[in-house]
């Protein structure tokens, strides 16, 4: 499975090409805490039933991550999280974690699509 990036003006990116899914309530509670580093090529996906008010913090997380929310597969926000004291909140159905730098193209109305075999295309 693959995360590709569709700008509104440009050609696609990939920009992780081994994405996970965090989909039970603990591996949702989990996210990255604990882990000490993530490979260049990885995403972590939070898939929810419905557009709502979606938290993310970095309490035992390690390193600096960059976190997109989506609605529909439509960047809402993009943000940057400092290790352990970053938190931020923004209205998603589908919040994206990846390591710092990798959505620094990325920006609100850009398109972020799940492509490949696990999940059914976007």
């Amino acid at each position: 499975m693959q995360l590709v990036h569709r700008p509104e003006n440009g050609s696609s990116t990939v920009l992780a090409t081994t994405v996970d899914f965090a989909d039970s309530v603990l591996s949702q509670l989990r996210g990255l805490m604990f882990r000490r580093s993530i490979p260049d090529d990885y995403a972590l996906a939070f898939r929810f039933g419905s557009v709502e008010t979606q938290d993310v913090h970095m309490l035992f997380v390690f390193f600096p991550i960059d976190v997109v929310w989506l609605v529909d597969g439509t960047v809402q926000r993009v943000e940057r999280l400092r290790p352990w004291l970053g938190f931020e909140r923004g209205e998603a159905d589908t919040i994206i974690e990846l390591p710092a730098g990798t959505a620094d193209d990325v920006e609100p109305g850009d398109r972020l699509l799940f492509v490949g075999s696990d999940a059914a295309d976007e």
